[in-house]
């Protein structure tokens, strides 16, 4: 009778733990800032020392919570004499109370974010090393020296021949410590986002940029005067916000590369707002982008393009006389009317 009872009874609701595994506490941006290997089960958590995962969190217990296995292979998470409690799936536990940790192995001690990784459970397959090509050292320092040619061309283009040294000063050291500064600041974010500070990198970045501008600031004056396209200066008022753009998304995937998507959606959004209102404050303007006149003209030797009969000039303004006309007899009938009236 007592085998046949014995062959009827329920099996035993709780499994053996995993044979290995380990406790992570996450950090806010969701890495993992410490890594504690699982010697023996049950796991106590707690401040005390005598803890077998040990939490620096003046949150938390001296003994706060208990990991155990439960049925079914899953493991429990039990609330000891605590204060402040924990949260598992949501779920918001006090002492005392327990619940099975869901897949994943994610749960809450006070303000803490944990994971339990086991044996168990499914690795990502490993990722590939991409490896940092080398950089040439002499590209920062070349860049650099670029950037100073074109900031020393251009003051020396607006100063008088007989300008200090002194003059020079701040048009070549302002540009260069504002680009210090922003690459700077980017490396920043990325010690805070990232935990490294790659300057060289973002230094490298704006650098290219820079000096990219500053070449198309020569280059489509003489391009729209050799060739007679003044419509080509339209550019000069899309080119550096879109350089800003794609700058600003550059540095951005560096220290964000989990949310590019969501990053590239706002600097769109952004851009596209500032070209709006660029817009709407040019309504009145011949040309809605770009100067709507060469300020300055390249010498002689570079035109390309076949000078035209000042016939062709007269024709064209032929519209703008009747214009003229139609307006001077406006101007004539009020001044008319005002004598009238007198």
């Amino acid at each position: 009778m007592d085998e046949q009872q014995s062959q009827v009874m329920p099996l035993a609701t709780t499994s053996s733990p995993p044979a290995a595994a380990v406790v992570e506490l996450l950090g806010r941006d969701g890495r993992v800032a410490l890594v504690q290997r699982v010697t023996q089960w049950p796991v106590r958590i707690g401040r005390s020392p005598a803890c077998d995962i040990v939490l620096d969190d003046a949150h938390v217990a001296a003994e706060h919570a208990e990991l155990h296995a439960g049925a079914e292979g899953r493991v429990v998470l039990r609330l000891l004499d605590t204060r402040n409690g924990g949260s598992v799936a949501g779920l918001r536990l006090g002492a005392g109370e327990e619940a099975a940790l869901p897949t994943g192995g994610a749960f809450q001690l006070a303000g803490n974010s944990l994971r339990l990784r086991t044996s168990a459970d499914a690795l990502a397959p490993e990722q590939t090393l991409v490896l940092t090509p080398v950089r040439h050292w002499a590209l920062l320092p070349a860049l650099i020296l670029a950037m100073l040619f074109f900031q020393w061309v251009d003051r020396w283009s607006d100063s008088d021949p007989d300008a200090r040294w002194v003059d020079y000063a701040a048009p070549l050291l302002g540009p260069l410590a504002f680009v210090l500064g922003w690459a700077g600041l980017w490396s920043l974010a990325s010690q805070i986002f990232q935990h490294r500070f790659p300057f060289t990198t973002h230094l490298r970045r704006v650098l290219l940029v820079t000096v990219a501008l500053q070449v198309l600031e020569w280059l489509l004056p003489a391009v729209a005067y050799s060739l007679s396209w003044p419509r080509l200066m339209a550019l000069d008022g899309l080119v550096f916000p879109l350089a800003g753009a794609a700058l600003v998304a550059w540095h951005a995937r560096l220290v964000w590369p989990g949310a590019q998507r969501t990053l590239n959606i706002g600097i769109a959004a952004l851009l596209l707002l500032g070209l709006g209102l660029q817009i709407g404050g040019r309504q009145e303007q011949q040309y809605v982008f770009g100067p709507p006149y060469l300020s300055s003209l390249p010498p002689p030797a570079l035109r390309l393009a076949s000078p035209k009969p000042p016939e062709d000039l007269i024709e064209s303004l032929k519209p703008l006389k009747a214009e003229l006309a139609k307006q001077a007899r406006k101007d004539n009938e009020g001044v008319d009317a005002e004598e009238a009236g007198e």
